[in-house]
């Protein structure tokens, strides 16, 4: 309301209320570590606090303090409501931005390339799409809501986060129970199974769609 309909005034400093001005923030970067179980967060630890939580509300809790102090966690944005009209909005997530990130990067590294496409390509969007219609309790939120556990049984693993007035770097990631990328197959100057011979007929395959598409504009 007021000023901010207009999508080309700058939100006022005062307006926001969760979260520190990334201007005002610490000068000095913030680095947390998140672990994730079944893609759900189960610990958060902060050496510089001595912060080391796993109930599932003091880590929510804590990840809005720190994302809050370091200025992470807001967006503006035009968006299409379920009526019909575009409207603008400014929100504040500080602790649940910090989730996201990490979790997406997480999955990187974990989840299983076709699993993850089919996921973002057929749940993501149509889940995204309902929740934000108010349309959790239906029939379709029910079937979504039960098909996006099964995509989450390997997205075990820790995050290491650095915050830094407004933004949010992840500097590593590791598993201990997933194996899916393998150092030594993807590495460029260790010699594993694969040869780079294996890619000529893997090449020639793909490219016969490719060269009949070309050949059109040949003539």
């Amino acid at each position: 309301a007021g000023i901010l309909e207009d999508p080309n005034v700058t939100p006022p400093k005062d307006m926001w209320k969760l979260t520190v001005d990334p201007e005002d923030a610490p000068n000095t970067p913030e680095r947390i570590t998140i672990t994730f179980k079944e893609g759900k967060p189960v610990r958060v630890t902060n050496e510089a606090d001595n912060t080391d939580l796993t109930d599932p509300l003091d880590l929510f809790l804590y990840l809005n303090t720190v994302a809050r102090r370091n200025g992470v966690g807001r967006i503006d944005i035009v968006e299409n409501r379920f009526i019909g009209i575009k409207s603008r909005g400014c929100y504040e997530t500080p602790g649940g931005t910090i989730l996201r990130a990490a979790h997406i990067d997480l999955e990187g590294l974990v989840l299983d390339r076709e699993v993850r496409a089919y996921r973002d390509e057929h749940i993501t969007p149509v889940f995204g799409k309902m929740m934000y219609n108010g349309l959790y309790f239906s029939p379709e939120g029910d079937l979504l809501t039960k098909m996006v556990p099964l995509t989450q049984t390997n997205v075990n693993g820790s995050v290491r986060v650095k915050l830094y007035k407004g933004s949010l770097t992840m500097e590593g990631r590791w598993s201990e129970t997933e194996t899916l990328y393998d150092m030594e197959q993807s590495s460029m100057d260790v010699q594993g199974d694969f040869e780079p011979i294996d890619s000529d007929g893997f090449i020639k395959i793909q490219s016969i769609r490719l060269k009949k598409w070309g050949a059109k504009f040949q003539n």
